[in-house]
């Protein structure tokens, strides 16, 4: 589905990615872990098109590095900032509207899976986002990626600053997205949410994949989670 190899990625002179290699398959969680400045947050900028790059970055058989970001995302990849960047003088209704890819037809994805997977949506429906709490506007981010129909979809840190009890629920949210065959592309620093939901792990360590494996592989490596993982 997705293929990385040997990927190199640059802001100005400062080569950050040093031949990062791995691949998402269908219906499959991947997280990609590491501390702060590891390179995760640039490996998902690399593959929507959005610095500098280098290497090879297929999708269903396609080369896409050096497209342009639109082009990708019609391809098939969502991609949610760690920034969240809602549109906050808008409706959480028209956020979601303006997701949508074309005129929605066709997509598996209707306001009223939205609004059954996150009720606080609709309660909030006419409101504008950004006048809503952090939590309900990871929530309203998730979901507007989401009605643009991906078949991947990469997620920044998408449990940052939220309190305990919505990250559990962002949890189930990937899971279901899982099981209605969406891939994901977990960037995380919690290594509660990641391991408990995500199929395979890989961690990042001064821009280059230093570990991969099964969550019980790297919950048994207490040297790879202590060395790059742990603050």
């Amino acid at each position: 589905m997705l293929k990385i190899n040997d990927l190199h990625a640059y802001y100005g002179k400062s080569h950050v990615l040093h031949g990062v290699s791995f691949d998402v398959q269908p219906g499959e969680i991947v997280a990609l872990l590491g501390r702060n400045g590891s390179g995760r947050s640039t490996t998902a900028k690399a593959i929507m098109g959005m610095v500098d790059a280098s290497g090879t970055v297929d999708w269903e058989g396609r080369h896409i590095l050096g497209r342009k970001p639109y082009e990708i995302a019609h391809m098939g990849i969502g991609y949610v900032p760690e920034s969240r960047d809602i549109f906050p003088r808008l409706t959480v209704h028209q956020n979601l509207l303006l997701g949508q890819k074309g005129s929605g037809k066709g997509s598996q994805w209707s306001f009223d899976d939205m609004y059954a997977m996150f009720p606080r949506l609709k309660e909030r429906e006419h409101t504008e986002a950004g006048v809503m709490s952090g939590g309900e506007q990871q929530m309203l981010t998730l979901c507007r990626t989401l009605m643009g129909d991906p078949k991947l979809i990469i997620i920044d840190e998408p449990t940052e600053g939220l309190a305990p009890k919505i990250v559990e629920l962002v949890g189930e949210y990937l899971q279901r997205l899982k099981e209605r065959g969406v891939s994901v592309l977990l960037i995380e620093q919690k290594l509660t949410i990641a391991l408990t939901i995500s199929d395979r792990t890989l961690v990042m360590g001064h821009g280059s994949i230093v570990f991969e494996g099964t969550p019980d592989e790297l919950r048994a490596d207490k040297t790879v989670r202590k060395e790059w993982l742990e603050v």
